[in-house]
This record gives C-alpha cells, sequence and structure tokens, in this order.
C-alpha cells in the first residue's frame, strides 16, 4: 500500500480531476540544499516518475538580497547528482504576473496600501487568544492604493516606507489570514531581472502563483506550511486562477544531532565554523557527496524513512546504515594505519621483505592481490598496551597476536619516551604461523593490520563527528557546537593508495569506510562512516 500522497493521487486520477501530475521542488536559491531538502526532491520527483507525470525545479527568487547565482548552480547540480530529471524555472519570470494579480485584488478591494513598520505589523496582529487591530489605513480608497502601488513600483517610495497587504480578517483564528503583506519596497538588483523591479511579492504570495502557472496539480510542502494553505488557497480564489494547484503537508525530515537550517548552515559558514558549505561535517548535500555518500545511500535512507503526517527525529544511525550497507559490498578493501607506532620484528634483518596474500570478499565475490611485509611495519597505537585491561587480545609485552594474512607475532619490548609514552614496540615472528600454510599449533587470539614501513605513504585522514553535541538538547545550536568534530590524523597508508583517484571509496580494514577528498590536491581521506564491528564502538 502506497503512502497518503500516493493514495490522492491515485484517487484524483481515477476521479478525473487531474489529466496528469506536476510535481515540483521550490527552493529559494539562498543557500545549498540539506538532507531534508533531499526528502522533498525525492518525494516530488519520485511521485511525478511513478505517475508518469513532470517534476519542475523552480527557484523563488523573490528576495534578491539573500539570493545569489552560486546558490542556483549548487540546487541544480544537487538536485541532478540525485538522478533527477527535470525542467527549470524562476519565480522572477513571473513577477509580472505577480504584479498584475496585486493590482487585481487592489481593484477588488481586498489589498490596500499601508505605511506600518514590522514592529507595528506585530503589536497589531494580535494573538493566538486574541484578535489583531485594524490598521488606520484598511479602508484607503481603492485609487489611492493604486496610485501608491504605482509609485512603489517606479521606484519612487523608499524601501520600508510602504507595503501592500491583502485584506482579509484581523480577527481570524489563523493568524497567517489576518492582513498578512504581500508586497514591500526593496530597491536591490536581482540576480535575472537586473534593476527592472523596485518591488517584490512575499513568499506567500508568490508560491501559490507560481503553481499555478505552471499548472502544479500537487503543491507538495512540509508541516510548517500547514496553517498557510487557507492563504495558499485564498489568493489563488481571488486571483481568479482556474485550474487551481493543491497543497498538501508531510513531516519533514529532522535528524538527531544535525543541523537542518539554512539560516544555521550559512551562520556555520560564515563564522568559520567549518570551511564551506561542502565541508564534509555539513549535512548539505554537498557536505555529504564530499565526505563520501552516494546518490543511492541517500534515495534509500529517503525511502526507508518514508513519508508521514506528523514531524520526528530520526536517528542519524538510519543514514549511516544505507551508505556502509552499499560500501560493505563496493568498497576494496585496504589497510591504513590511522594512528601509527613503529613496529620493529627483531628477528629479521633489513634485507627481510616477503609478499602475502591479502584477501577479501565483496558480496559473493573474492578478491586476493599481494601486500609487502618487512621487519619494519606501523601498527595502530590503541592494538597496543603497557598495562592492558582484562580480556585485551591486542598487542602486549608478552602476548601472542597475529598480523592479518601474515604471521603470529609476541611482543617482547616496548621503547617508551621522556613522557613515559610509548614510542616504539619490539616483536618476534613465530615460526611457522604464516596464514595459508596449514595449522600450528600456535593460537592467537587477536588480529591486527599493519603497514609496511618501507613500502607505505604518508596521508592525512579526517575523522568526523556530530556537529553538535549530545548534551543540552534542545538549546541553541551554537551552544551544542562540537569542537572535536574534525579529527585530522598524520596516517600511514599501503603504498597503492597514493594513486587513488579523486572520489574513490575504500574500507580501510578495522577502521571503516573512507574516500579520497575530490577538492584537495594532497593525499587526504575522508571518513564517510565506522564499521558496525569497529573497536571504537
Amino acid at each position: 500500500m502506497g503512502n497518503f500522497l500516493e493514495e490522492i493521487i491515485e484517487k484524483d486520477l481515477a476521479e478525473g480531476k487531474v489529466d496528469g501530475i506536476i510535481t515540483r521542488y521550490p527552493p529559494e536559491p539562498n543557500g545549498y540544499p540539506h538532507i531534508g531538502h533531499a526528502k522533498s526532491i525525492c518525494l516530488n520527483y519520485g511521485l511525478a516518475k511513478k505517475y508518469n507525470g513532470k517534476f519542475n525545479l523552480r527557484f523563488d527568487d523573490t528576495n534578491p538580497v539573500k539570493e545569489d547565482i552560486e546558490f542556483v548552480n549548487a540546487i541544480a547540480n544537487d538536485v541532478k547528482w540525485l538522478g533527477a530529471e527535470f525542467e527549470v524555472f524562476f519565480a522572477s519570470d513571473y513577477f509580472d504576473v505577480m504584479y498584475e494579480c496585486a493590482v487585481k485584488l487592489i481593484k477588488k478591494g481586498l489589498a490596500y496600501i499601508d505605511d506600518i513598520t514590522p514592529d507595528q505589523l506585530r503589536e497589531q496582529r494580535g494573538t493566538l487568544t486574541t484578535p489583531g487591530q485594524n490598521s488606520r489605513h484598511r479602508n484607503r480608497p481603492i485609487e489611492e492604493s493604486l496610485q501608491l502601488f504605482d509609485d512603489m513600483k517606479n521606484g519612487k517610495i523608499a524601501d520600508g516606507k510602504l507595503v501592500l497587504r491583502a485584506k482579509i480578517d484581523m480577527a481570524s483564528p489563523n493568524v497567517t489570514m489576518r492582513d498578512p503583506v504581500i508586497y514591500r519596497v526593496l530597491h536591490a538588483h536581482h540576480h535575472r531581472q537586473g534593476d527592472k523591479w523596485c518591488i517584490y511579492p512575499m513568499y506567500d504570495f508568490a508560491h501559490p502563483i507560481e503553481d499555478a502557472v505552471e499548472g502544479i496539480t500537487h503543491s507538495i510542502c512540509t508541516l510548517e506550511f500547514e496553517n498557510n494553505r487557507p492563504l495558499y488557497d485564498w489568493f489563488l480564489e481571488n486571483c481568479d486562477f482556474d485550474p487551481r494547484p493543491h497543497q498538501y503537508e508531510f513531516a519533514r525530515l529532522n535528524i538527531e544531532r544535525t543541523v537542518m537550517s539554512k539560516r544555521y548552515l550559512k551562520k556555520l559558514v560564515d563564522e568559520g565554523f567549518v570551511e564551506g558549505w561542502d565541508d564534509p561535517r555539513m549535512p548539505t548535500l554537498a557536505g555529504l557527496r564530499r565526505r563520501g555518500y552516494t546518490p543511492s545511500s541517500i534515495i534509500e535512507f529517503c525511502e526507508r524513512v518514508g513519508v508521514a503526517k506528523a514531524n520526528s527525529e530520526v536517528q542519524a544511525g538510519q543514514l549511516e546504515s544505507c551508505i556502509r550497507d552499499e560500501l560493505n559490498i563496493s568498497a576494496p578493501r585496504a589497510m591504513a594505519v590511522i594512528d601509527p607506532i613503529e613496529l620493529v620484528i627483531t628477528n629479521r634483518d633489513d634485507n627481510y621483505s616477503e609478499q602475502i596474500d591479502f584477501e577479501y570478499s565483496l558480496g559473493e565475490q573474492n578478491f586476493s592481490r599481494k601486500i609487502s611485509i618487512s621487519n619494519k611495519l606501523y601498527v595502530e597505537r590503541s592494538d597496543f598496551a603497557l598495562d592492558p585491561p582484562p580480556k585485551f587480545h591486542r598487542l602486549k609485552t608478552g602476548g601472542l597476536v597475529r598480523l592479518k594474512g601474515a604471521y603470529i607475532i609476541e611482543c617482547t619490548d616496548a621503547q617508551t619516551d621522556e613522557n613515559g609514552v610509548v614510542s616504539k614496540i619490539f616483536a618476534k615472528i613465530i615460526e611457522g604461523t604464516k596464514s595459508g600454510q596449514g595449522e600450528s599449533s600456535i593460537k592467537a587470539k587477536g588480529v591486527i593490520h599493519f603497514v609496511d614501513a618501507k613500502n607505505c605513504v604518508d596521508a592525512a585522514i579526517r575523522l568526523y563527528d556530530y556537529l553538535l553535541t549530545a548534551e543540552n538538547a534542545g538549546e541553541d545550536f551554537s551552544k551544542r557546537l562540537n569542537d572535536k568534530s574534525l579529527v585530522v590524523m598524520n596516517s600511514k597508508l599501503e603504498k597503492h593508495l597514493d594513486d587513488a583517484k579523486k572520489g574513490e571509496r575504500f574500507q580501510f580494514l578495522r577502521q571503516g569506510y573512507f574516500i579520497r577528498d575530490e577538492k584537495l590536491n594532497d593525499l587526504v581521506f575522508n571518513q564517510i562512516v565506522g564499521l558496525k564491528d569497529s573497536y571504537n564502538k
């Protein structure tokens, strides 16, 4: 059984209310799309595709002060990256239509020019329990409002001096119906219209007109616009549109410990907490792409979350699970030591070098390649303990551990610096314990990975945590910023990873999934997601 939106569409088609389906994604070009927007994109495009309809990408560019062509290009790129096929439209192309609609409302006595300030507007609007107060200009003569509106359009009025308000009902229980502002004076250069306009429509007025002009059949938006639906219908009815689109609301996507507001995301960028809109810590699609997420993993996540009528918060692990499941059967395996410490094999000299088999499976396919081992290796610092806890099955003095694909070794000693920090480990190979050469009476409970110190490459590995801490949930995001959301490690990797292509993904054994950064020329790998059973979990 489909979701409630599919049921509505199928009923409308069956009853002949619509001939075909046209949906849209209507972003304001004032920021980059984030994972919450992905749900809307996937939903609207998915419905259009399922019912052989049309999907529009329409930029709601009605506020030139906050808009930029950079955001237009970024949005189009991200929607395309998700696999959507679309035709591009701009709200600004309908400014003439919107102006004529505003004039029509004035002539009908349904709109008037007011000189109210934003503070006065908030004061006079009332509350949920008390009605608003009529403006002293509410009954301004129609001809006077028409002339003033014309003066606004022709640049004769300064910013903020006059507004055009719809004349609806200041006592309405729905506060959005209390004579909302529908046009304001704004002498600003528009990225498409240049300096043609000195007035710009408000979103609530422009949006239904845009839908109507494009023939949108099902205007699907998130629940915060539910109270705006009567206003949406009022504008369409009184501007004499026929046929009229209909608005439907679904629950927005909220993910724990994730900033899901363009305003706050912009603040993170502007104040330098992140490196940009495509910082891999950001929940933007550009950030997730650079982090290593794939379009298919994000689409799968949106499908798993589903379409609901009530807002809720999704665990971040659900998104991580989608990319982990995909990479588990597609990402080649390699060995990388993120926090390296040198391990010296004492019973092999400097001339020792050997090739061993490194075997792994991807889905139902088995792979094998050669990796080198010498008398000097790098292992993870966390794989050794001078004073190990109970049931520690990795390196410890006198303990046994197997090197992945190679030999069992016995740790014989460790060297510390003046601060007591271990700087070097010493071990010996237990003869006759090479992997794949038969059973040995000697067993090791632990297996660790390594990198040959004589055949490796240096790389920066970026480890990521959530942008927000788990503490103080519900407080302003600025009080929850996680100063450990990025940790950069100087690491040692297998030599062949020096040739990894930008954007190539790997599973680093026992560490997680990583992608070579697409933007930086240096050898940098971004952590995509950890392993389910990693030692850090």
